[in-house]
């Protein structure tokens, strides 16, 4: 493949007859990478629920923190994702970053297997589901580069949004592919259920490894370093002199962190509110609903603007957590799951909405540190919320406490988003 030796996507002429065609095989590439990377992320959101049910004796509160750590460290690598586009290059990240979630997908797969597997090994196996967390920052940072800023809603929400949908299929799959010896011997003996049920649970995690070396591959042939979009720790830093990057982070830790964090939780909060109720029959479908309707916030917010958009989805983000709150003390499943469903919904609008505000609000090469930066600490959700429901149930007896903080949070983030650039006179109109 020829080397790209001139990018300048706000030429529309440049555009129009070479760009958006380098753009476009880059962006379909980049999906597959981020869709993996969320389903190992997301890997023990499955795992932990079923490990108890096939020999393992790790207490609710264990369990739990074992959904909460792959968000602690994807959050964490967020943060150093961010930077390292515009020093490696995309491509070269890409292939990287995507061949790293080899890793723990091969290692999980071992250690389930094994009942006596100590909890220690076990979180480090979480840990290093982080990798898949980290990716986003570096993926969302790269694709920015590519789109002028007419495009740049639609582009990162498709990104984003087909990407977020590895949380949903990893819930989704993964208890169909543990019923059966997918790979034959090869991947292991089976695990046995109380009822001597056969379970297959290695392949929640073996299933991802050939689509991950497949689509390094393709990175490898089919992605590209573009031109112009070099620069150092330093040069990128000077986000964090700027007010709008803080408040733009704590807008988009209250959609993404809470997509990430419910996604999460969701299957262990059913488990141990609603024992009667199969968890993973339903907790594939909030992430999945919440990931697919990202691209639609993204392309509303490129027609009525980022600001407003968001503004009304905060209401509706209140009130589906109220929603939550009545029906969960109600005892009343179904009005709690859709409930649920109906916030999915609102965080994966949101998601799309405050990321196309980043572009407007700073220049090029500012916006994607800051698109990366404010992934990384909202991706910290991940781990505060599902420790958050575990601390209010353990301390508690209920999740209760953990609602009305997540409320408060979202009608700051209300109060906040209106002033600085939803009202009439915002200081920033986006």
């Amino acid at each position: 493949m020829a080397r790209i030796t001139k990018w300048n996507p706000e030429d529309e002429h440049f555009w129009d007859t070479e760009g958006k065609y380098h753009a476009r095989r880059n962006l379909w590439i980049s999906i597959p990478s981020l869709f993996l990377a969320f389903a190992v992320w997301q890997i023990w959101s499955v795992v932990a629920v079923n490990l108890n049910d096939v020999g393992f004796s790790f207490t609710d509160r264990e369990l739990f923190l074992l959904a909460a750590l792959p968000g602690l460290t994807g959050a964490t690598l967020r943060i150093i994702y961010t930077f390292l586009v515009p020093i490696f290059g995309g491509r070269n990240w890409t292939v990287i970053s995507t061949a790293s979630l080899l890793i723990p997908s091969v290692g999980i797969g071992i250690a389930v297997q094994n009942p006596d597997t100590p909890f220690i090994t076990m979180a480090i196996l979480a840990a290093l589901c982080g990798f898949g967390g980290g990716n986003f920052s570096s993926s969302m940072s790269n694709i920015s580069f590519f789109y002028p800023k007419k495009a740049k809603g639609t582009a990162l929400g498709l990104n984003a949004g087909i990407g977020n949908l590895g949380v949903s299929a990893v819930q989704l799959l993964a208890p169909l592919v543990v019923t059966f010896a997918l790979f034959g011997a090869f991947a292991g003996a089976p695990q046995y259920l109380g009822d001597g049920t056969q379970v297959y649970l290695q392949n929640a995690a073996f299933i991802w490894v050939i689509p991950i070396i497949l689509t390094v591959i393709a990175a490898i042939f089919g992605m590209d370093n573009l031109p112009g979009t070099k620069a150092s720790i330093k040069e990128q830093s000077v986000i964090f002199k700027n007010k709008h990057t803080w408040i733009m982070t704590w807008l988009y830790t209250m959609c993404f962190g809470s997509f990430i964090g419910y996604a999460a939780a969701f299957p262990l909060l059913i488990r141990t509110e609603f024992p009667e109720v199969n968890a993973m029959a339903f907790a594939f479908i909030g992430p999945f609903i919440g990931a697919a309707i990202r691209p639609l916030g993204g392309w509303l917010s490129d027609k009525l603007g980022g600001a407003f958009v968001t503004f009304w989805d905060i209401i509706l983000m209140i009130g589906a957590t109220l929603g939550v709150l009545y029906f969960y003390n109600a005892g009343n499943f179904t009005g709690f799951l859709i409930m649920f469903i109906v916030l999915f919904f609102a965080t994966g609008i949101a998601n799309g909405s405050t990321f196309r505000m980043i572009p407007f609000i700073f220049n090029q090469k500012e916006a994607a540190a800051v698109l990366g930066f404010t992934a990384a600490i909202a991706a910290y959700g991940a781990y505060l919320i599902p420790s958050i429901f575990g601390w209010s149930i353990d301390t508690t007896g209920t999740a209760n406490l953990a609602l009305y903080i997540f409320i408060a949070y979202y009608v700051i983030s209300l109060v906040m988003n209106w002033y600085y650039y939803s009202r009439k006179n915002a200081e920033v109109k986006c």
